[in-house]
């Protein structure tokens, strides 16, 4: 398959064209958000869902997190992550496969109604994981665009995946919030430097290949500002698959976790990785054939037990 987003490849750093579209649906007035948050979306790259969610859905998905995280001995070993210098758990994957609360989540209708409008195509999950940084030891998350991972190192073809981040405690501007570069999602900003073989091993703690240069990321910044969005539990943050983002790290006592999913087309499976000759293993990356989500309606915790 043609390669149109090469990267990791020349010895200086390229900023190209994007190729895909960015809202893949014509708007009508069936669509699952408006007119105004489809543009929006599509100018700048990133969009907020709020109360979507009763009260009593957030404590379901609050106290399944909670769960997930008390109990590592039950998940697969190889699915969490932990902090750099430390034993705190940092990332949980496949929580979508491992919890039935979290597998609900992604296939709710208020989630995957949107994914499916944006990207003009039944959906299915690339990548789920629960993201939790503690209070004091929560470590950053340096910018990147999970595309030019997913592209060089998973095989991901095109631009045409997104991923909603649903916050399960209160983000703030202090705790560590996503922070993006609104409007970067337009510009595909290529990486320098071979890949070397099991790179993810070292990249879920402290991301060292596939991280853009400083002068490109200044010169996105000062273009384009940079924005922290934030909110309370439930809240809900999708973003394009190319905006470049990031996060500091958690010097206060509060902690912040997110589920966060990805949904990817049908139509957009991953072929053989573009730049390394090993694909990432199965919970960072669903391979083969996939099948569209069902998508279910109806409040979270109806027929499933946290």
């Amino acid at each position: 398959m043609q390669d149109f987003y090469p990267s990791r490849r020349a010895a200086e750093a390229e900023m190209l064209p994007r190729l895909d579209p960015v809202v893949h649906s014509d708007w009508s007035d069936g669509a699952p958000i408006t007119a105004r948050q489809a543009a929006a979306f599509d100018r700048d790259g990133y969009m907020l869902l709020e109360n979507i969610f009763s009260d009593e859905e957030v404590a379901f998905l609050q106290r399944a997190a909670g769960g997930l995280l008390a109990d590592p001995e039950a998940l697969d070993s190889d699915t969490i992550v932990t902090e750099p210098q430390s034993d705190e758990i940092r990332s949980i994957f496949e929580i979508h496969r491992q919890n039935p609360v979290m597998a609900r989540l992604a296939s709710d209708a208020r989630l995957a109604d949107v994914a499916r409008f944006l990207l003009g195509d039944e959906v299915y999950i690339h990548q789920s994981r629960l993201n939790y940084k503690p209070g004091f030891k929560g470590r950053e998350f340096y910018w990147h665009s999970d595309f030019e991972t997913w592209h060089v190192e998973d095989g991901m073809p095109r631009m045409r995946a997104l991923s909603m981040s649903v916050l399960l405690a209160e983000n703030t501007p202090h705790n560590g919030p996503l922070m993006v570069i609104p409007g970067s999602h337009h510009t595909y900003l290529t990486c320098v430097g071979e890949t070397p073989d099991n790179h993810y091993l070292r990249s879920l703690k402290k991301q060292e290949y596939g991280v853009p240069d400083e002068d490109s990321l200044a010169e996105l910044a000062h273009a384009h500002g940079i924005v922290a969005p934030t909110g309370k539990p439930g809240t809900v943050i999708l973003f394009d698959c190319n905006l470049m983002h990031g996060s500091n790290g958690n010097i206060t006592p509060f902690p912040r976790a997110n589920a966060f999913l990805v949904y990817n087309a049908v139509s957009n499976r991953l072929q053989k990785p573009f730049g390394v000759d090993k694909p990432r293993p199965w919970f960072l990356a669903d391979r083969g054939d996939p099948e569209p989500l069902t998508v279910e309606r109806g409040p979270l915790f109806e027929g499933v037990s946290a």
